[in-house]
Protein backbone atom coordinates (compact mmCIF):
# COMPACT_ATOMS: atom_id res chain seq x y z
CA UNK A 1 0.00 0.00 0.00
CA UNK A 2 1.19 3.50 -0.86
CA UNK A 3 1.20 6.07 1.94
CA UNK A 4 2.07 9.77 2.31
CA UNK A 5 5.02 11.21 4.23
CA UNK A 6 5.62 14.89 4.94
CA UNK A 7 9.17 16.11 5.64
CA UNK A 8 10.17 19.58 6.84
CA UNK A 9 13.54 20.68 5.48
CA UNK A 10 14.82 24.18 6.33
CA UNK A 11 11.32 25.21 7.26
CA UNK A 12 9.68 24.02 4.04
CA UNK A 13 7.31 21.09 3.64
CA UNK A 14 8.19 18.37 1.14
CA UNK A 15 5.84 15.55 0.28
CA UNK A 16 6.60 11.97 -0.70
CA UNK A 17 4.65 8.84 -1.47
CA UNK A 18 6.13 5.70 0.08
CA UNK A 19 5.72 2.00 -0.60
CA UNK A 20 7.42 -0.75 1.40
CA UNK A 21 7.88 -4.27 0.06
CA UNK A 22 9.30 -7.34 1.75
CA UNK A 23 12.11 -9.08 -0.16
CA UNK A 24 13.64 -12.25 1.29
CA UNK A 25 12.57 -11.33 4.81
CA UNK A 26 13.80 -7.73 4.63
CA UNK A 27 11.85 -4.53 4.01
CA UNK A 28 12.83 -2.16 1.22
CA UNK A 29 11.42 1.36 0.95
CA UNK A 30 10.52 3.07 -2.33
CA UNK A 31 9.82 6.81 -2.27
CA UNK A 32 8.52 9.23 -4.87
CA UNK A 33 8.66 13.00 -4.53
CA UNK A 34 5.31 14.70 -5.32
CA UNK A 35 5.87 18.36 -4.41
CA UNK A 36 6.37 20.94 -1.68
CA UNK A 37 4.17 23.35 0.24
CA UNK A 38 0.73 22.90 1.78
CA UNK A 39 -1.40 20.00 0.53
CA UNK A 40 -4.93 19.24 1.70
CA UNK A 41 -6.05 15.67 2.43
CA UNK A 42 -8.07 15.70 -0.78
CA UNK A 43 -5.02 16.75 -2.78
CA UNK A 44 -2.92 14.01 -1.20
CA UNK A 45 -5.53 11.37 -2.10
CA UNK A 46 -5.64 12.64 -5.68
CA UNK A 47 -1.84 12.55 -5.93
CA UNK A 48 -1.77 9.01 -4.50
CA UNK A 49 -4.12 7.89 -7.27
CA UNK A 50 -2.19 9.78 -9.94
CA UNK A 51 1.24 8.52 -8.92
CA UNK A 52 0.46 5.01 -7.68
CA UNK A 53 1.01 3.46 -11.12
CA UNK A 54 4.35 5.23 -11.47
CA UNK A 55 5.44 3.88 -8.09
CA UNK A 56 4.30 0.37 -9.03
CA UNK A 57 6.37 0.54 -12.20
CA UNK A 58 9.38 1.67 -10.17
CA UNK A 59 8.91 -1.26 -7.78
CA UNK A 60 8.41 -3.74 -10.63
CA UNK A 61 11.54 -2.54 -12.41
CA UNK A 62 13.54 -3.12 -9.27
CA UNK A 63 12.04 -6.56 -8.63
CA UNK A 64 12.72 -7.62 -12.20
CA UNK A 65 16.35 -6.62 -11.75
CA UNK A 66 16.92 -8.73 -8.63
CA UNK A 67 14.60 -11.74 -9.02
CA UNK A 68 14.35 -13.80 -12.25
CA UNK A 69 10.84 -15.01 -11.40
CA UNK A 70 9.62 -11.42 -11.81
CA UNK A 71 10.96 -11.39 -15.37
CA UNK A 72 8.78 -14.28 -16.55
CA UNK A 73 5.84 -12.01 -17.39
CA UNK A 74 6.08 -8.81 -19.38
CA UNK A 75 3.99 -5.79 -18.40
CA UNK A 76 1.93 -6.40 -21.53
CA UNK A 77 1.25 -10.00 -20.51
CA UNK A 78 0.28 -8.96 -16.98
CA UNK A 79 -2.16 -6.42 -18.39
CA UNK A 80 -3.66 -9.01 -20.75
CA UNK A 81 -4.00 -11.54 -17.95
CA UNK A 82 -5.73 -9.05 -15.67
CA UNK A 83 -8.17 -8.28 -18.47
CA UNK A 84 -8.84 -12.00 -18.94
CA UNK A 85 -9.38 -12.46 -15.22
CA UNK A 86 -11.84 -9.57 -15.14
CA UNK A 87 -13.81 -10.91 -18.12
CA UNK A 88 -13.85 -14.42 -16.67
CA UNK A 89 -15.16 -13.28 -13.28
CA UNK A 90 -17.84 -11.08 -14.88
CA UNK A 91 -18.91 -13.86 -17.24
CA UNK A 92 -19.33 -16.34 -14.39
CA UNK A 93 -21.53 -13.85 -12.58
CA UNK A 94 -23.72 -13.14 -15.60
CA UNK A 95 -24.35 -16.50 -17.23
CA UNK A 96 -27.37 -18.52 -16.05
CA UNK A 97 -26.90 -21.65 -13.95
CA UNK A 98 -27.86 -23.94 -16.84
CA UNK A 99 -25.18 -22.44 -19.10
CA UNK A 100 -22.61 -22.65 -16.32
CA UNK A 101 -23.47 -26.33 -15.86
CA UNK A 102 -23.04 -27.00 -19.57
CA UNK A 103 -19.63 -25.33 -19.52
CA UNK A 104 -18.62 -27.43 -16.50
CA UNK A 105 -19.64 -30.64 -18.28
CA UNK A 106 -17.83 -29.61 -21.48
CA UNK A 107 -14.64 -28.61 -19.68
CA UNK A 108 -14.62 -31.64 -17.38
CA UNK A 109 -15.04 -33.97 -20.36
CA UNK A 110 -12.15 -32.42 -22.31
CA UNK A 111 -9.90 -32.02 -19.25
CA UNK A 112 -10.52 -35.61 -18.11
CA UNK A 113 -9.96 -36.96 -21.62
CA UNK A 114 -6.70 -35.06 -22.16
CA UNK A 115 -5.17 -35.57 -18.71
CA UNK A 116 -5.77 -39.35 -18.96
CA UNK A 117 -4.75 -39.56 -22.64
CA UNK A 118 -1.42 -37.91 -21.80
CA UNK A 119 -0.80 -40.85 -19.47
CA UNK A 120 -1.76 -43.50 -22.05
CA UNK A 121 -5.55 -43.95 -21.81
CA UNK A 122 -7.14 -45.19 -25.06
CA UNK A 123 -10.57 -43.69 -24.36
CA UNK A 124 -11.81 -41.10 -26.85
CA UNK A 125 -13.29 -37.75 -25.87
CA UNK A 126 -16.79 -39.02 -26.69
CA UNK A 127 -16.29 -42.20 -24.65
CA UNK A 128 -15.00 -40.13 -21.73
CA UNK A 129 -18.12 -37.95 -21.84
CA UNK A 130 -20.37 -41.03 -22.03
CA UNK A 131 -18.80 -42.46 -18.87
CA UNK A 132 -19.00 -39.14 -17.02
CA UNK A 133 -22.52 -38.00 -17.82
CA UNK A 134 -24.40 -40.81 -19.57
CA UNK A 135 -23.14 -43.57 -17.26
CA UNK A 136 -22.43 -45.72 -20.32
CA UNK A 137 -19.41 -48.02 -20.34
CA UNK A 138 -17.81 -48.30 -23.80
CA UNK A 139 -17.07 -51.87 -24.95
CA UNK A 140 -13.52 -53.13 -25.16
CA UNK A 141 -12.07 -50.79 -22.54
CA UNK A 142 -10.26 -51.82 -19.36
CA UNK A 143 -11.75 -51.39 -15.93
CA UNK A 144 -8.77 -49.21 -14.99
CA UNK A 145 -9.56 -46.75 -17.78
CA UNK A 146 -13.16 -46.51 -16.60
CA UNK A 147 -12.03 -45.87 -13.01
CA UNK A 148 -9.57 -43.22 -14.20
CA UNK A 149 -12.45 -41.22 -15.70
CA UNK A 150 -14.83 -41.62 -12.79
CA UNK A 151 -12.12 -40.88 -10.24
CA UNK A 152 -10.92 -37.77 -12.07
CA UNK A 153 -14.39 -36.25 -11.83
CA UNK A 154 -14.43 -36.85 -8.07
CA UNK A 155 -10.99 -35.27 -7.69
CA UNK A 156 -11.88 -32.28 -9.88
CA UNK A 157 -15.14 -31.70 -7.99
CA UNK A 158 -13.17 -31.87 -4.76
CA UNK A 159 -10.76 -29.09 -5.74
CA UNK A 160 -13.68 -26.98 -6.98
CA UNK A 161 -15.23 -27.06 -3.51
CA UNK A 162 -12.08 -27.05 -1.37
CA UNK A 163 -11.61 -23.74 0.47
CA UNK A 164 -8.41 -24.50 2.32
CA UNK A 165 -4.75 -24.25 1.41
CA UNK A 166 -2.38 -26.62 -0.34
CA UNK A 167 -0.71 -29.05 2.05
CA UNK A 168 0.28 -32.70 2.21
CA UNK A 169 -3.14 -33.87 3.39
CA UNK A 170 -4.85 -32.06 0.51
CA UNK A 171 -2.44 -33.45 -2.11
CA UNK A 172 -2.64 -37.00 -0.75
CA UNK A 173 -6.44 -36.87 -0.79
CA UNK A 174 -6.43 -35.77 -4.42
CA UNK A 175 -4.20 -38.75 -5.18
CA UNK A 176 -6.43 -41.08 -3.21
CA UNK A 177 -9.51 -39.91 -5.10
CA UNK A 178 -7.73 -40.33 -8.45
CA UNK A 179 -6.41 -43.81 -7.69
CA UNK A 180 -9.38 -45.38 -5.88
CA UNK A 181 -9.69 -49.04 -6.94
CA UNK A 182 -6.47 -48.70 -8.95
CA UNK A 183 -3.34 -48.47 -6.75
CA UNK A 184 -4.43 -50.33 -3.64
CA UNK A 185 -2.11 -49.67 -0.66
CA UNK A 186 -0.16 -47.06 -2.65
CA UNK A 187 -3.23 -44.87 -3.05
CA UNK A 188 -2.94 -41.54 -1.23
CA UNK A 189 0.52 -42.12 0.26
CA UNK A 190 4.00 -40.96 -0.73
CA UNK A 191 6.09 -43.56 -2.50
CA UNK A 192 8.49 -45.87 -0.71
CA UNK A 193 10.40 -46.85 -3.84
CA UNK A 194 12.60 -45.12 -6.39
CA UNK A 195 10.87 -44.00 -9.59
CA UNK A 196 11.97 -42.78 -13.00
CA UNK A 197 10.26 -40.51 -15.52
CA UNK A 198 10.44 -41.98 -19.05
CA UNK A 199 12.18 -39.59 -21.44
CA UNK A 200 13.24 -37.22 -18.66
CA UNK A 201 16.81 -36.27 -17.87
CA UNK A 202 15.99 -35.29 -14.29
CA UNK A 203 15.72 -38.18 -11.84
CA UNK A 204 13.23 -37.72 -8.95
CA UNK A 205 14.61 -37.80 -5.41
CA UNK A 206 15.12 -40.99 -3.46
CA UNK A 207 12.06 -42.11 -1.48
CA UNK A 208 13.67 -41.17 1.84
CA UNK A 209 14.03 -37.57 0.57
CA UNK A 210 10.52 -37.12 -0.84
CA UNK A 211 8.94 -35.94 2.40
CA UNK A 212 11.55 -33.23 2.96
CA UNK A 213 11.52 -32.01 -0.64
CA UNK A 214 7.75 -31.78 -0.63
CA UNK A 215 7.89 -29.83 2.64
CA UNK A 216 10.35 -27.41 1.07
CA UNK A 217 7.98 -26.95 -1.87
CA UNK A 218 5.10 -26.18 0.49
CA UNK A 219 7.32 -23.72 2.38
CA UNK A 220 8.10 -22.00 -0.92
CA UNK A 221 4.41 -21.86 -1.80
CA UNK A 222 3.32 -20.39 1.54
CA UNK A 223 6.12 -17.83 1.42
CA UNK A 224 5.64 -16.77 -2.21
CA UNK A 225 2.01 -17.40 -3.21
CA UNK A 226 1.22 -13.69 -2.87
CA UNK A 227 4.64 -12.43 -3.88
CA UNK A 228 4.57 -13.67 -7.47
CA UNK A 229 1.86 -13.59 -10.12
CA UNK A 230 -0.55 -16.58 -9.87
CA UNK A 231 0.51 -17.79 -13.32
CA UNK A 232 4.12 -17.97 -12.13
CA UNK A 233 3.14 -19.63 -8.84
CA UNK A 234 0.95 -22.27 -10.51
CA UNK A 235 3.64 -23.01 -13.09
CA UNK A 236 6.36 -23.28 -10.44
CA UNK A 237 4.31 -25.57 -8.19
CA UNK A 238 3.29 -27.86 -11.04
CA UNK A 239 6.77 -28.29 -12.47
CA UNK A 240 8.49 -28.63 -9.09
CA UNK A 241 5.87 -31.16 -7.99
CA UNK A 242 6.53 -33.23 -11.10
CA UNK A 243 10.24 -33.08 -10.33
CA UNK A 244 9.65 -34.51 -6.86
CA UNK A 245 7.25 -37.16 -8.21
CA UNK A 246 6.05 -37.98 -4.67
CA UNK A 247 3.69 -40.82 -5.67
CA UNK A 248 4.39 -44.14 -7.31
CA UNK A 249 2.00 -43.21 -10.16
CA UNK A 250 -0.54 -40.50 -11.18
CA UNK A 251 1.87 -37.64 -10.44
CA UNK A 252 1.05 -35.90 -13.72
CA UNK A 253 -2.69 -35.96 -13.08
CA UNK A 254 -2.27 -34.74 -9.49
CA UNK A 255 0.06 -31.99 -10.71
CA UNK A 256 -2.38 -30.76 -13.37
CA UNK A 257 -5.14 -30.60 -10.78
CA UNK A 258 -2.85 -28.61 -8.46
CA UNK A 259 -2.08 -26.20 -11.28
CA UNK A 260 -5.78 -25.65 -11.89
CA UNK A 261 -6.54 -25.33 -8.19
CA UNK A 262 -4.12 -22.39 -7.93
CA UNK A 263 -5.54 -20.78 -11.07
CA UNK A 264 -9.13 -21.11 -9.84
CA UNK A 265 -8.21 -19.92 -6.36
CA UNK A 266 -6.87 -16.74 -7.97
CA UNK A 267 -9.98 -16.29 -10.16
CA UNK A 268 -8.39 -17.46 -13.40
CA UNK A 269 -10.06 -20.10 -15.56
CA UNK A 270 -8.91 -23.70 -15.27
CA UNK A 271 -6.90 -24.91 -18.27
CA UNK A 272 -6.81 -28.15 -20.23
CA UNK A 273 -3.35 -29.18 -21.43
CA UNK A 274 -4.06 -30.99 -24.69
CA UNK A 275 -2.90 -34.53 -25.33
CA UNK A 276 -2.17 -33.59 -28.95
CA UNK A 277 0.31 -31.00 -27.61
CA UNK A 278 1.92 -33.19 -24.98
CA UNK A 279 5.30 -33.01 -26.71
CA UNK A 280 5.35 -29.24 -26.13
CA UNK A 281 4.07 -29.79 -22.57
CA UNK A 282 6.82 -32.32 -21.80
CA UNK A 283 9.46 -30.09 -23.35
CA UNK A 284 8.34 -27.09 -21.27
CA UNK A 285 8.28 -29.29 -18.17
CA UNK A 286 11.82 -30.52 -18.77
CA UNK A 287 13.09 -27.00 -19.37
CA UNK A 288 11.51 -25.90 -16.09
CA UNK A 289 13.17 -28.75 -14.20
CA UNK A 290 16.49 -27.54 -15.62
CA UNK A 291 15.83 -24.01 -14.37
CA UNK A 292 14.00 -22.29 -17.26
CA UNK A 293 10.36 -21.78 -16.26
CA UNK A 294 9.55 -19.34 -19.08
CA UNK A 295 8.34 -21.90 -21.70
CA UNK A 296 5.94 -23.45 -19.20
CA UNK A 297 4.61 -20.05 -18.15
CA UNK A 298 4.03 -19.21 -21.81
CA UNK A 299 2.19 -22.52 -22.27
CA UNK A 300 -0.14 -21.76 -19.37
CA UNK A 301 -0.82 -18.28 -20.77
CA UNK A 302 -1.60 -19.79 -24.18
CA UNK A 303 -4.23 -22.10 -22.68
CA UNK A 304 -5.73 -19.35 -20.55
CA UNK A 305 -6.15 -17.16 -23.64
CA UNK A 306 -7.91 -20.07 -25.39
CA UNK A 307 -10.49 -20.49 -22.61
CA UNK A 308 -13.84 -20.87 -24.40
CA UNK A 309 -15.80 -19.06 -21.71
CA UNK A 310 -14.01 -15.79 -22.46
CA UNK A 311 -13.31 -16.06 -26.20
Amino acid sequence: MVYHVEKIIRGKKYHYLIKNIRIDGKWKKFSFYIGKGEFSKAQIETLKKDYSKIIEKKVNRYLRSVDPLFTLLTEKQIKELENIRSIYVKTLRKIPAAAKRKYYEWFLSTFTYDTNAIEGSTLTLRETSMILFDKITPPGKTLREIYEVENHKKAFDYILNYKGNINKKFVCLIHKLLTHNILGKDSGVFRKVKVFIPGAEVIPPKPENVENEFKQLMDWYNKNKKKYHPIVVSSYIHTAFEGIHPFIDFNGRVGRLLLNFILLKNRFPAIDIKNKEKARYYDALQRALKGNLKPFVNLVIKYIKETKLIS
